[in-house]
């Protein structure tokens, strides 16, 4: 198929974009670099040995997006555009709204005129919101504690909702953990702008020495060592993921579908501290800090329908995540390059 990657050039989507190259499918990216680099398709080019095609719009201008579809031909959208910090949220809620909605509306106007009917859609666990039972299962409500999250769950049903008006539509929700991990080559990896929001990129500087210390936020979480646990995925089985997901909607007859990706076992803050520090060779200094308000004490996956049902299962250890991003981060201690 030819696929547009929406946020191609991002975390996820470098990565999705080389396993849907190596899968046989055409890609086409984009993305307005607004929190990730161009100089990532340069990488993307070399690892895939494929010239890969990108146009620089942001999807919330409506006539760009449209004008894109005018001129290329798809057959299946993976949209993972989307502004995704969830305290950033908290401070600018109208931004998340307007830049999240916005985006995925343009999207699916535009697919509607051009007769694109597939859509595989990045969704989150925080649409279980805070008190959801653990392990948690797709067929849970869903809620959300911070404007992030309530973007994705707001998302989730603007996309149900299209697809009640439209019974051609294949639409796939795919509910992330915790993405961590790297390329095996070291070349692409997580590169977040400004402070991380996420534990493995600080661990990562920390290790490197961008950053002196780690902070411990909580611990005295109900969980064996009293920290928060989570459950880690490599972005590398999350690709997969998508890989799967886009296979099954060419089969599927249900217009909406959604799985959890995720290991399905948990990890606690201490215990990835530990590996990463085993997998660098580096001591990670930690400080302990309050809780932060709005984390949970637990949060992993029940992945089984997605074993089921897409063949898929997360193959990669705590031990593969940790080298991994190690190996991108030691090879690029300051991230992607410019230009």
């Amino acid at each position: 198929m030819r696929i547009l990657i929406t946020g191609g050039s991002g975390y996820i989507g470098s990565h999705t974009t080389l396993q849907l190259i190596a899968a046989g499918h055409e890609v086409v990216i984009a993305d307005n670099f607004s929190r990730s680099k161009p100089s990532v398709i340069d990488r993307l080019e070399t690892l895939s040995d494929a010239a890969i095609k990108h146009h620089a719009i942001d999807l919330t201008d409506r006539e760009a997006t449209d004008r894109l579809f005018a001129q290329e031909t798809f057959d299946a959208v993976v949209h993972f555009a989307g502004l995704k910090a969830v305290g950033e949220s908290v401070a600018m809620p109208v931004e998340y709204y307007s830049n999240n909605l916005g985006s995925t509306l343009s999207l699916l106007t535009a697919m509607r005129a051009h007769g694109v009917r597939k859509l595989v859609f990045s969704s989150s666990a925080t649409v279980y919101g805070e008190h959801a039972p653990v392990p948690m299962r797709e067929s849970f409500p869903t809620s959300a504690n911070n404007p992030y999250g309530w973007t994705k769950v707001m998302q989730e049903q603007i996309l149900r909702d299209v697809a009640a008006a439209d019974p051609e539509m294949r639409i796939a929700l795919l509910r992330y953990f915790n993405p961590v991990g790297a390329h095996q080559s070291g070349m692409i990896g997580e590169d977040p702008q400004g402070v991380p929001n996420n534990l493995m990129p600080l661990l990562a500087q920390v290790a490197v020495g961008r950053r002196d210390h780690l902070r411990l936020y909580g611990q005295d979480y109900p969980t064996p060592d009293g920290t928060a646990r989570r459950d880690y995925l490599h972005v590398e089985d999350l690709a997969a993921g998508h890989v799967a997901a886009l296979d099954k909607l060419g089969e599927t007859a249900e217009p909406v579908s959604t799985w959890n990706l995720g290991t399905g076992t948990p990890t606690s803050v201490r215990e990835l501290v530990a590996a990463f520090a085993e997998a660098s060779g580096r001591e990670i200094r930690t400080v302990d800090a309050p809780r932060r308000p709005g984390d949970i004490a637990d949060s992993y996956a029940d992945p089984a329908r997605a074993e089921t049902e897409l063949g898929w299962v997360a193959a990669r250890t705590i031990h593969d995540m940790c080298a991994d991003t190690w190996r991108w981060q030691s090879q690029n201690p300051d991230g992607f390059p410019d230009a």
